[in-house]
């Protein structure tokens, strides 16, 4: 298996596990609350990459006191400011809206690593991001265009759309990431900074505002987010990224959609119509032809 291939599989692996973790977070809405969830799920990820990691991080303890600014910063955009937003965002707006502001992130992470890496747009790339952005807006507005008019903004949105480009700033950076540093000890390292900067914010919750109840909901969905949709995507991303860069591995999170439809119709019930056949249809059309290589 080449590199091409293999960071493609690991995008599409990463992106079922966060289209998993949308159909879990729409099934607990308002039952844990969002920093605390935020929190745990970091926590439990750290817990779970301790033993893995541990002895590599300890050896390699010098390249992190060189690289601690960049490993903070990556850790509070892609770990604690990302994840935090996203929840708070859904207690004041729509699934239906959430899912449409999330597909600026691919957008985002092109005009960043346009300006950062001086990465080239081309002309058949412009085609497939437009083909893929008409397959998302058949697939949310079921066809209608009406149905897009009626999307009422809100509070939410706002921090749903600041927290999509703090994710694209976090995946251009990923980048830059050392080369010293093993792929588990950059985990490790920013899971826990992520962790100890959202520690603040989740003992003023817990005090304040709403404390967490560990029943079985709550262990359930915070066992997913904090090993499946956080320590096994995060590490599948990273390294996709590494293998075919950000812009090819930006465009597969457009298939977020086409996987949540068919997660919904088989754990849901939810029927699949005819209009979000055609928009996965277009979706994958769209990766197509932005993956195309030159002749």
């Amino acid at each position: 298996m080449n590199n091409q291939t293999k960071g493609v599989l690991f995008a599409l692996c990463a992106t079922l596990l966060w289209s998993v973790n949308f159909v879990i977070a729409s099934g607990i809405k308002g039952h844990i609350p969002p920093v605390g969830l935020a929190f745990w799920r970091w926590t439990i990820a750290c817990v779970v990459l301790t033993p893995f990691a541990i002895k590599s991080t300890i050896k390699n303890r010098l390249v992190i006191k060189q690289n601690i600014r960049f490993l903070a910063i990556t850790a509070l955009l892609g770990i604690t400011i990302f994840s935090t937003l996203i929840y708070f965002a859904g207690k004041t707006t729509s699934a239906a809206n959430l899912s449409l502001i999330a597909f600026s992130i691919p957008l985002f992470i092109v005009v960043l690593s346009r300006i950062a890496f001086k990465e080239k747009i081309s002309n058949t790339k412009i085609v497939g991001i437009a083909t893929i952005i008409s397959g998302v807006l058949i697939l949310l507005t079921k066809g209608s265009l009406q149905s897009l008019l009626q999307i009422h903004l809100t509070t939410g949105d706002l921090l749903m759309l600041i927290a999509c480009f703090f994710f694209a700033s976090y995946t251009t950076l990923i980048r830059l990431r050392p080369k010293e540093l093993p792929p588990k000890v950059f985990l490790f390292c920013i899971f826990v900074l992520g962790v100890l900067f959202l520690f603040p914010m989740y003992l003023w919750e817990h005090l304040s505002y709403q404390k967490i109840v560990f029943d079985s909901t709550t262990i359930f969905a915070t066992a997913y987010v904090g090993v499946f949709a956080s320590l096994i995507s995060y590490y599948l991303w990273n390294e996709a990224i590494s293998l075919i860069g950000t812009q090819k591995t930006a465009m597969i999170y457009y298939l977020i959609p086409v996987f949540s439809g068919f997660l919904a119709y088989f754990f849901l019930n939810q029927k699949i119509i005819l209009s979000q056949i055609i928009s996965m249809g277009i979706i994958i059309s769209g990766l197509l032809i932005t993956n195309q290589k030159k002749a």
